[in-house]
């Protein structure tokens, strides 16, 4: 899916989810009168996300060491070659206002990549040589924000949110070709073999909705999460639907698809990149 389709597809579902939820927004008396205690509370939720890796990364080497890679990640089966992964998410509300913040740490070793592409000073030469490319990356995604509930009674909640997430991702790549590649300037040649690494940083502004919607009088309901973003990444999202069995003293227990992508221009280094795959987590409240 290319960035215009990505951001369609993020848009229109944003439009849904919100026509969704006003179809069944509560009587403004019933709000009124269900108005929890001034009182904080608190959630903390560790869980467990096990998320495919699919993109393409573009890798810049200096002038005079050869052309430059771009590099496909994926597609590849989920917990292929994951080494470690460290995930918390925890909020804290007082009425209709929330501030919240998610943590991910995610680490894999040689994912199975090719070399799509390779750029001799601006000419794109393709190779289809590939004997063996892989790919390793290590990333921190951070995520704080602070929303409020505009749609609070009867148990269902949409709070409208705005926050900024910071993505800190090293990357490192090695390929195998049949041969080397020849450029079409003079002294223009792509090793058959070798290594490239690269570190980034971003810095993104997001905006979002995320809440709950119960089924009935049942203990079950379908957590939300939707946010789009901009900075670092000329495009980033995350989304997130689940369903969720809720404890009446202490929590929740949540089963989850979640999906975060990043891309930035045609000329930086992650062209697109996109983590997707279940999650399950358990929520303690206090």
């Amino acid at each position: 899916m290319d960035s215009n389709a990505h951001r369609q597809f993020v848009v229109t579902g944003m439009i849904l989810l919100v026509a969704l939820l006003a179809a069944i927004v509560p009587d403004p008396a019933y709000a009124e009168s269900s108005s929890p205690d001034n009182k904080w509370t608190f959630s903390v939720t560790p869980y467990l996300w096990l998320p495919n890796v699919n993109g393409t990364l573009k890798y810049n080497i200096p002038p005079g060491a050869g052309g430059s890679p771009d590099v496909e990640v994926g597609p590849n089966d989920y917990l292929q070659n994951l080494h470690a992964v460290i995930m918390l998410s925890a909020e804290a509300r007082k009425e209709r206002w929330s501030v919240f913040t998610d943590i991910i740490y995610l680490s894999f070793g040689d994912e199975d990549s090719s070399v799509r592409t390779i750029n001799f000073g601006g000419d794109l030469v393709s190779s289809s040589l590939n004997l063996k490319t892989t790919t390793s990356l290590r990333g921190t995604c951070w995520t704080l924000g602070a929303g409020y509930d505009v749609l609070e009674g009867k148990g269902t909640t949409l709070d409208v949110f705005g926050g900024l997430r910071y993505f800190d991702l090293s990357t490192s790549a090695s390929w195998e070709l049949a041969t080397g590649v020849t450029g079409p300037g003079p002294g223009q040649t792509f090793p058959g073999s070798g290594g490239v690494s690269r570190a980034v940083e971003f810095w993104d502004g997001i905006i979002g909705i995320k809440g709950r919607i119960p089924l009935g009088s049942s203990s079950w309901s379908l957590p939300y999460y939707v946010d789009i973003g901009t900075g670092t990444a000329s495009l980033t999202y995350q989304a997130m639907i689940g369903i969720t069995w809720s404890f009446t003293d202490w929590g929740n227990m949540t089963l989850a698809y979640r999906d975060l992508y990043f891309d930035q221009k045609e000329d930086e280094f992650v062209q697109d990149l996109r983590f997707s795959g279940p999650a399950l987590g358990v929520t303690f409240r206090f």
